[in-house]
């Protein structure tokens, strides 16, 4: 069993990515938003953030389900090898006492699989790629799985600009195909660690509540931080995030049998630059150039679907080759980390 400083090391045989696709709204300005009174020019700028996307309507399941069309056409199937559906988010679904899998399921596999939510903050994309890579280890080669990933960041419940001042959540969709025995990139290694003792940061010291947002609206991450951080210490808090991540790159790499110099592209969770600095590119010394930073930065946070919508971008516009190697790295409350090793055999 692992123990408390070691990471859960997913066992899979022969799992590729056979397909990816997001779906994100237009984009509006740090400047415009600033020029609407949504935001604080002294805040965008700290985050240094250029623009988020943002939603007039359509909620986080109806994201996701453009997003997973995208990904089955990019896999070249129409979802009969799909044997499981994982629907991923961080914020309302757009229903109450609702199972918004079973919606993505409907509009894009049917009922041929099983649909199930994962719950995993933001990092509920990367825990669906690692129950889908065990789930796929048993079944017959061709046999697929559909992740999705979507989140709507809208009033009353939440301030995409002001409710984490350290990041800025984005709307869209984001999903891929997951298969046993063929796809663009072959899963090499992928990792996953919690420390339950952090959970409490985005709890504080409120009580339970008898209903969603009934403590204050909108969302105040800021006010559970500080009340944690009270009762823990800074350097406790710093200390542990620092180990997660540590963890998980250091062990995906060695599975892998590479190096960090090995790794030609990054994908890295959307937040903002305070927070990018401090727990990716000074710790590892990763230049924001060989990260999704420079298109994230106008994109925002997507709740669980950064790693998936962050890799289609890469598949779109960076030329990768055959052999590269790409790492998936994520963070999520609760708290948890992953990080996952790519590489490409058919990028397109």
């Amino acid at each position: 069993m692992p123990g408390a400083d070691e990471g859960l090391l997913v066992r899979f045989e022969d799992i590729y990515i056979a397909g990816c696709g997001s779906w994100l709204p237009p984009a509006v300005s740090a400047e415009q938003a600033a020029a609407d009174g949504l935001c604080d020019a002294a805040l965008a700028a700290q985050n240094a953030m250029d623009a988020v996307t943002v939603s007039a309507d359509l909620a986080g399941p109806e994201l996701a389900v453009r997003a997973a069309r995208a990904a089955l056409a990019d896999a070249g199937a129409a979802g009969e090898t799909v044997e499981l559906l994982l629907h991923s988010a961080l914020y309302y679904q757009g229903h109450d006492m609702w199972a918004p899998a079973s919606y993505v399921a409907r509009e894009t596999v049917g009922d041929r699989c099983p649909a199930i939510d994962i719950r995993q903050t933001s990092n509920g994309g990367m825990a669906s790629l690692a129950l889908a890579a065990s789930f796929l280890s048993t079944r017959p080669a061709g046999d697929s799985a559909l992740l999705t990933c979507g989140d709507r960041f809208c009033p009353p419940g939440i301030d995409r600009w002001r409710s984490d001042p350290g990041t800025v959540f984005a709307d869209g969709g984001a999903a891929v195909v997951a298969s046993r025995g063929g796809g663009f990139a072959r899963l090499r290694s992928l990792v996953l660690h919690s420390d339950s003792s952090l959970e409490a940061m985005h709890r504080g010291d409120d009580p339970f509540s008898p209903g969603p947002m009934t403590r204050r609206t909108p969302l105040n991450v800021r006010h559970t931080t500080r009340a944690y951080l009270r009762a823990e210490g800074a350097s406790f808090v710093v200390g542990r995030m620092a180990t997660g991540q540590h963890l998980v790159l250091k062990t995906a790499l060695a599975e892998a049998g590479v190096e960090l110099s090995d790794i030609r592209r990054f994908v890295l969770p959307n937040f903002g630059r305070r927070r990018m600095d401090n727990t990716f590119f000074q710790p590892f010394e990763i230049d924001p150039a060989q990260t999704t930073w420079p298109w994230g930065r106008g994109i925002g946070h997507l709740g669980a679907g950064d790693q998936f919508a962050g890799l289609r971008h890469l598949l779109d516009t960076d030329g990768l080759r055959p052999g590269d190697l790409c790492a998936l790295l994520g963070v999520g409350g609760g708290f948890s980390w992953s990080c996952a090793i790519l590489e490409m055999t058919n990028p397109g």
